[in-house]
């Protein structure tokens, strides 16, 4: 199997890495918002355990791709990181995650707060059957945005980080259900940037598009790298090794290890993880 290995690590091969996962690799980036640190996460749908005792860092400004078969606690963990999944009847978490260095399962932290500083974007596209405008504006406005100039630029400028705003500009006002499945997936993105949250979350955001709309994707979460902390779950492994700076391989519940794409995908520490590149289980 060929990857195309284009993670940003600068770790020299031969270099000693720390043998555990967890908090050593990759460090936070402290310059800016959006760190984010799970230390002994472990999560319960009712009596069945999805996590077990789960420690990363996931730095700022950087894409971290979540990879492993299916059922191994990945998107789990992922909507764990904006407390989805403590939506479910019977869920139960114990340990941490911490955003900036604050626990968000504290209870004095409010969760629609934390969504409007972590956005999610799911693996089918689900744009509200509105307008393509309205879509983008929503968030502004429940969130207390009245200014219409000001909501005029919001739509715009989210539109534009999307890589979307040349493709809907002439109908803002007809129906996004009227877009195609890859504009409907940037359009969601966009609704997410309108809140301007310092992290983005999507799971398995390009795996119903066709490669052209994927490429898009992709290279708007490239772009997007630069402005905020991008996680993304995905069973493709060339698109991780395309898309990420770090790559982290789950596997049963268990984070198995986590490093730059590049080590990880070219000289994995771990035997369960080069048997899972190399396509010998999954």
């Amino acid at each position: 199997m060929s990857l195309q290995i284009v993670g940003t690590g600068n770790r020299e091969r031969g270099t000693e890495a720390p043998r555990s996962v967890g908090s050593q690799f990759p460090v936070p980036d402290s310059r800016h918002p959006g760190n984010i640190q799970a230390k002994d996460f472990s999560f319960w749908y009712g009596p069945k355990q999805a996590l077990y005792d789960v420690s990363i860092t996931i730095p700022a400004r950087a894409v971290t791709a979540f990879i492993g078969p299916s059922g191994c606690g990945k998107s789990t963990f992922l909507r764990s990181i904006n407390r989805l999944q403590g939506l479910i009847p019977g869920a139960r978490q114990t340990g941490a995650i911490e955003l900036d260095g604050e626990n968000i399962y504290s209870a004095s932290l409010n969760p629609v707060s934390l969504r409007q500083r972590v956005g999610m974007v799911f693996q089918r596209w689900n744009p509200f059957p509105k307008s393509i405008y309205d879509n983008v504006a929503y968030g502004p406005r429940i969130n207390g945005t009245a200014s219409r100039s000001k909501i005029d630029e919001i739509v715009e400028q989210s539109l534009r980080r999307a890589a979307l705003w040349d493709e809907v500009k002439d109908r803002l006002r007809q129906s996004a259900l009227g877009l195609s499945g890859g504009q409907q997936q940037r359009l969601c993105i966009a609704r997410a940037l309108a809140n301007e949250p310092e992290v983005l979350l999507l799971d398995e955001p390009a795996s119903a598009l066709d490669p052209i709309a994927t490429q898009k994707i992709e290279e708007l979460l490239y772009e997007l790298r630069s402005e905020l902390t991008i996680v993304i779950v995905t069973h493709n492994m060339q698109q991780a090794a395309r898309v990420s700076d770090y790559t982290a391989f789950f596997y049963l519940g268990r984070l198995v290890e986590v490093n730059n794409t590049g080590q990880l995908f070219t000289t994995p520490r771990e035997e369960r993880t080069e048997a899972y590149i190399t396509g010998r289980f999954g």
